[in-house]
């Protein structure tokens, strides 16, 4: 399922700090020094009243002390340090633990390296009230990518067909990290069974969510290459997406898919999303 392109623009209701105050961003960084500050500034002009939890894996760029300099001046920016560079998904699940621990409602995803635009933040978020899962797609009816070689559009084009094929899911972009979710549908989630700290973390979180009957979307996005830095993509990366996509096809035919269900059935259905739509079958993007 797709929902439409929002229009772009700073929220000026009256009530848009209200509105977003059970709200929390994710936002991992390593040597993201140049890029924090206005970033930051950004999804918190977007997201008036939110919490913006930055997940530092101790950069040696200093980006972590910035931050801490950003919480010490906003209470609305918060910090999570992490010892190392661990991969990108070990931080998004620190990050996710911290956001509800920490009582969020609803919990974004996003890169610090301006290829997430913030423009976007209220659409995806609004997308929530018809969603537990709402991924910024690149390739639905509306998406783009732009300033990419070739090749990174075939690896990541490719990686989504791949998944999608192989998993039978719904959605068209499985690769993409720009994302929001319901607190509860996150809660849910056996994070147990991700078994990848880098890029295919990605997909493993929608297929665990597709699993256990969420209903997830897709809202179209442009997608802008980064605007400072160097990309972290390796061929490691892939070759690990690759593998842990057939990883998890091969779970499922051994039978752990039930044992997936099983494992979060206790904490779904104590949420009333789960209580108030027990049909899984309806609730796949498409």
């Amino acid at each position: 399922m797709t929902v439409p392109l929002p229009a772009h623009g700073l929220e000026r209701a009256p009530d848009a700090e209200a509105r977003y105050t059970d709200t929390w961003v994710v936002l991992p960084t390593y040597d993201e020094a140049d890029n924090l500050q206005p970033i930051c500034a950004a999804i918190l002009a977007r997201l008036p009243g939110a919490t913006l939890l930055v997940v530092d894996d101790a950069s040696p760029d200093g980006t972590g002390e910035l931050a801490d300099a950003m919480a010490a001046a906003d209470p609305h920016v918060r910090v999570l340090h992490r010892p190392g560079k661990a991969g990108l998904g070990r931080a998004y699940l620190a990050g996710f633990a911290a956001a509800l621990e920490g009582g969020a409602g609803r919990v974004v995803q996003m890169d610090a390296d301006w290829s997430h635009d913030p423009s976007y933040l209220p659409g995806l978020v609004g997308a929530l009230e018809g969603a537990d899962l709402v991924i910024g797609s690149r390739y639905t009816a509306g998406g783009d990518v732009r300033d990419w070689g070739l090749t990174r559009r075939f690896v990541s084009r490719g990686g989504s067909l791949f998944a999608r094929l192989v998993l039978g899911l719904g959605p068209r972009d499985l690769t993409g990290g720009f994302k929001a979710w319901r607190a509860a549908t996150l809660a849910a989630l056996p994070r147990e069974y991700v078994h990848a700290g880098g890029y295919v973390f990605q997909i493993e979180m929608t297929y665990l969510a597709d699993r256990l009957g969420a209903r997830v979307v897709e809202m179209p996005i442009v997608f802008v290459d980064r605007r400072i830095g160097v990309s972290k993509m390796s061929r490691r990366i892939i070759v690990e997406a690759l593998a842990v996509v057939l990883q998890l096809r091969w779970d499922e035919l051994r039978g752990r898919r039930s044992r997936v269900r099983a494992a979060a059935a206790p904490e779904a259905a104590a949420t009333p999303e789960a209580a108030a739509t027990p049909e899984a079958g309806a609730r796949r993007g498409g």
